[in-house]
């Protein structure tokens, strides 16, 4: 399980770059922006998840980006933390995309990934979106 969370850190921090920079998508995916020490420490069953996400993500960021916009309470989309935004568009593919897995990881993940790269209070934030999404796909389904 580590390193799916490792995977996910991989495609958060891919979106970031993505999201920041406007890397084009073959450099996104080659990971070769993380440098070779990275590069080489970094398994290639990790890399091939990550990459999964990160192009999930980015084929269907219109959906996800919506999916953000509909459960924003008194925030406008564009004042969104870069690290917020990209953990959450990592974790609303997750969740629309991959019903294979359980929502609660997923879930789980994102608060611990916050936990570690976002501001004070981004999991605080990141779960509030999370759960009403999660509760919006309940309903529909």
């Amino acid at each position: 399980m580590a390193s799916r969370r490792k995977a996910r850190i991989l495609a958060f921090q891919a979106l970031y770059a993505w999201d920041a920079s406007q890397m084009g998508y073959d450099e996104l995916l080659s990971f070769s922006w993380l440098g070779e020490d990275s590069l080489a420490s970094s398994d290639e069953e990790l890399k091939t998840f990550a990459g999964l996400i990160v192009s999930g993500t980015i084929e269907n960021v219109e959906a996800v980006d919506a999916a953000i916009k509909r459960h924003l309470e008194h925030w406008a989309f564009e004042r969104l933390k870069r690290v917020d935004l990209a953990i959450l568009r990592v974790s609303i593919y997750s969740l629309i995309y991959q019903p294979d897995i359980p929502a609660q990881i997923t879930i789980d993940e994102a608060i611990e990934i916050a936990k570690e790269f976002g501001s004070e209070d981004s999991y605080r934030f990141i779960n509030g979106v999370l759960d009403a999404v999660w509760k919006e796909r309940g309903a529909e389904a």
